[in-house]
């Protein structure tokens, strides 16, 4: 039992140093990219093309104090969760059903390729012109864009399910639920952080598309106003503000979450 215990507390005392460690080259790999932006602006680009940070900084900030920033990012981070909770709720859905089953899938891969090959371009002008220039239009057209993308993924995490484990669930007669959580959804957790991590980043991109086209607030709205000004200043600060979000979510809600689910991969070596 003591050695259990102080196997334990060494692996997680190893957990947490690996955890700095990777938090620290971050921060390095951090400072380096924003050094090499400054280098950049000043002697391979005009300013008034590629601002240096401290540009951009400023215009961050002026933004935020005004509260413009924290209006448009609001109304942008809606659209992002709502579109995403969809497009993962059924992508994850259709995902395991055709992993599981090969009958599914035999009649939903051909929908899967014909829309993951379709412009994520198209499908927001229909939805726009089916739909109209609404808030339920926009976040469709991005979920549409979403659900292929995360079905495949994790079609592919349920084809992977070790056999074996099924095969010893139905020899000690699991019930069907603690199978799922047991057995099953451990299984699929890195898959599902996987698709949940590229369709957050994915859907983001595509919302500020959506927001230039057709909606009339949002950071792509922003970018719009930037990009008719030739404030290339005014962009990169709406892009680096909704990006800190987004590191903000994945540092401190992903990872750490991945990390928990995973444990069980760690201990099981």
């Amino acid at each position: 039992m003591a050695s259990f215990t102080h196997q334990t507390t060494e692996r997680n005392f190893r957990d947490r140093t690996r955890c700095r460690a990777h938090f620290v080259r971050g921060l390095v790999s951090l400072f380096g990219f924003f050094t090499l932006w400054g280098a950049a602006s000043l002697w391979l680009a005009d300013p008034e093309l590629l601002p240096p940070p401290d540009a951009v900084a400023r215009v961050l900030w002026s933004e935020t104090t005004s509260g413009e920033m924290l209006l448009h990012m609001q109304a942008t981070l809606a659209r992002v969760i709502a579109a995403f909770v969809l497009a993962m709720s059924i992508g994850v859905m259709l995902g395991i059903i055709a992993g599981r089953k090969p009958g599914v899938d035999a009649w939903v891969s051909p929908w899967l390729i014909i829309f993951l090959n379709l412009p994520a371009l198209v499908i927001i002008v229909l939805c726009y012109l089916w739909i109209g220039l609404t808030e339920v239009a926009a976040i469709t057209a991005v979920a549409i864009n979403k659900i292929p993308m995360i079905a495949v993924m994790m079609r592919e995490g349920a084809r992977a399910l070790d056999p074996a484990l099924d095969d010893m669930a139905q020899a000690f007669r699991i019930p069907r639920a603690a199978r799922w959580r047991h057995v099953i959804v451990p299984q699929l957790a890195p898959h599902f952080a996987a698709s949940g991590r590229a369709g957050f980043a994915l859907i983001w991109k595509i919302v500020l598309v959506v927001e230039f086209l057709g909606r009339s607030n949002g950071v792509g709205f922003q970018i719009h106003l930037y990009f008719q000004l030739f404030d290339v200043a005014g962009i990169l600060a709406y892009a680096f503000g909704f990006i800190a979000i987004m590191l903000a979510i994945e540092f401190l809600v992903v990872q750490p979450w991945e990390r928990s689910v995973s444990r069980w991969r760690r201990h099981a070596h």
